[in-house]
């Protein structure tokens, strides 16, 4: 391959993932902690004084409760297993006249049970917004609004995203089998970084194919299905998981005639072997078009969501309506864009795959913010002696660097602190979901700002510290709930939210690890670099 045509590569590479970088950087961390939404779900939850609620007695409440709020009819659901983030009857949620359907955090949950004498007790409960939030941070690259126009963004960073893959191994294919698995640390930093850098990207290169090709995928895929739709099921397609039903004069159905959750399981069974059901949601209850989905998962089947997949009901005859989104019972077209969302959200081969994807996602974080480490260092002027000073270094590298420190290191903190603050604001202020938002960003600016206050060597340090800190804030918050429970904190036993104080502490080491590293070539690396404290300074401008 000509050298020309390796440079114009290059060029691509750098500037493509330069460009989106940072964002690309808060999208793997964000996502790879999604990978384990509900173990953080289950962490954060306060603890329910109810067990889950009992198949016997699911029918008598869901009649009761339907008779007592007719307006859950829309759309409510009973959960088959116990959890410290579930509530222990049916739930559902009340959403604002247009709201969008991804943007959970303006709706109203509500739980109904059953009291000691039979009668319907519904409260309005206030779940952890922590899960989706994080989310949202990974779905929308970590802009505040989770909305369209950001979903197009992250669309756009996608596409950068392949285009940086796709230059990157032009690029090194000419060395792939001399420099593949090299990791020459007898020399400069630079090239050790760069060898770790190529390394990582070869090795997961199917993974980031994937996750690229996935991301632009989910950020217009309203626009795919439509074309879908019209092409390939003749309108009929996106029925099966749009809500059912609409504006009808027909008298309300008696939520009596229903079949009991039981057969309805029994039916589900029948028609799957295989699939273990976890939740039934009731849509349209009352309605002429009533409907209700089972979900659930297939050990031997990719799963659509975290969620699982689910199979259509009728709930008054038990006929099956869909398999379209069924596990396992999927047609061709329908499997087909199943995959996308199963290779991206890790939905398939159970917890090793989970922790391939968690280590994988990290793995990519560090991919993007190492290689914005390796554009400044290739715009680094070099000392021309021992005794000489130091030069000053390039004004665009030095801005690159604080502003890769500030927006990575940034992101970092704020999800630690955001996850720890989760109990505490429930303590403190009763409330937890209105001080998780504002929590991450006042970290996430106040470290941008350090950055560049302070330059990128020595904020770094600081923000590393600052990370490892707040990642031990997260098992630190458990201990203290397990020592003193007058505090008002609660520590589950489950093993699903051990794992998370397990996963912070080791997070929290490797932080500091870390931060002692980058001290140490902060004060006693080259002088001739930005990540020295000892750099010189630019002169500043003087007015005369």
């Amino acid at each position: 391959m000509r050298s020309e045509v390796i440079r114009i590569y290059k060029r691509v590479h750098a500037w493509t993932g330069i460009v989106a970088g940072m964002a690309l950087f808060i999208a793997f961390y964000a996502g790879a902690l999604t990978i384990f939404k509900e173990p953080l779900a289950r962490w954060v939850a306060p603890p329910h004084a109810e067990t889950a609620m009992s198949l016997d007695e699911a029918q008598t409440l869901i009649v009761r409760a339907l008779k007592a709020r007719p307006e859950m009819a829309k759309d409510f659901h009973l959960y088959l297993k116990s959890a410290e983030h579930l509530p222990a009857g049916i739930g559902w949620q009340a959403r604002p006249a247009g709201a969008d359907e991804h943007d959970s955090a303006s709706a109203r949950h509500y739980v109904a049970t059953l009291d000691a004498t039979g009668a319907v007790r519904i409260e309005e409960t206030h779940p952890s917004r922590l899960p989706e939030f994080i989310d949202t941070l990974h779905r929308v690259v970590g802009l505040p609004v989770d909305n369209d126009p950001s979903r197009w963004v992250m669309g756009v960073v996608a596409v950068l995203y392949a285009l940086a893959l796709v230059s990157g191994v032009i690029v090194l294919l000419p060395s792939l089998v001399k420099d593949f698995f090299a990791l020459r640390v007898d020399r400069n930093p630079k090239r050790m970084w760069l060898d770790a850098h190529n390394v990582v990207g070869i090795v997961s290169l199917p993974f980031h194919v994937v996750m690229a090709l996935t991301a632009v995928i989910f950020a217009w895929h309203d626009g795919i299905y439509r074309v879908q739709d019209t092409l390939v099921h003749g309108g009929r397609w996106a029925n099966a998981f749009q809500r059912p039903g609409g504006p009808s004069r027909a008298a309300p159905r008696d939520p009596a005639a229903m079949l009991p959750p039981a057969e309805l399981l029994s039916r589900v069974q029948a028609f799957s072997p295989t699939f273990e059901a976890g939740a039934l949601q009731y849509l349209q209850a009352t309605g002429p078009r009533a409907a209700v989905r089972v979900w659930g998962h297939d050990p031997g089947a990719h799963s659509p969501r975290a969620l699982g997949g689910f199979v259509g009901l009728d709930p008054y005859s038990g006929k099956v309506t869909s398999t379209d989104f069924m596990p396992g019972k999927q047609d061709a077209a329908n499997a087909t864009v199943a995959s996308f969302f199963a290779l991206h959200l890790g939905t398939y081969g159970g917890t090793p795959v989970q922790w391939m994807y968690f280590l994988l996602g990290l793995a990519g974080a560090w991919l993007f913010y190492s290689g914005n480490l390796l554009w400044v260092e290739t715009r680094r002027r070099k000392q021309a002696g021992d005794d000489s000073a130091p030069p000053v270094q390039r004004r665009d590298a030095r801005l690159m660097a604080a502003a890769t420190v500030g927006v990575c290191l940034g992101s970092v903190c704020g999800i630690s602190l955001a996850i720890a603050g989760g109990k505490w604001l429930h303590v403190l202020t009763g409330e937890a979901n209105a001080g998780i938002v504002p929590l991450y960003y006042a970290v996430f600016f106040a470290a941008v700002i350090w950055a560049f206050l302070r330059g990128a060597a020595r904020a770094s340090v600081h923000l590393l510290w600052l990370a490892a800190v707040l990642a031990f804030a997260i098992p630190l918050t458990t201990l203290l709930a397990w020592l003193f429970p007058s505090l008002g904190l609660w520590a589950h036993g489950s093993a699903a939210a051990l794992g998370v104080d397990a996963t912070a502490l080791m997070g929290g080491i490797g932080f500091a690890w870390l931060a002692r590293v980058a001290a140490r070539r902060a004060w006693h690396g080259p002088r001739d670099s930005v990540w020295s404290a000892l750099a010189a300074k630019p002169p500043r401008k003087t007015n005369r």
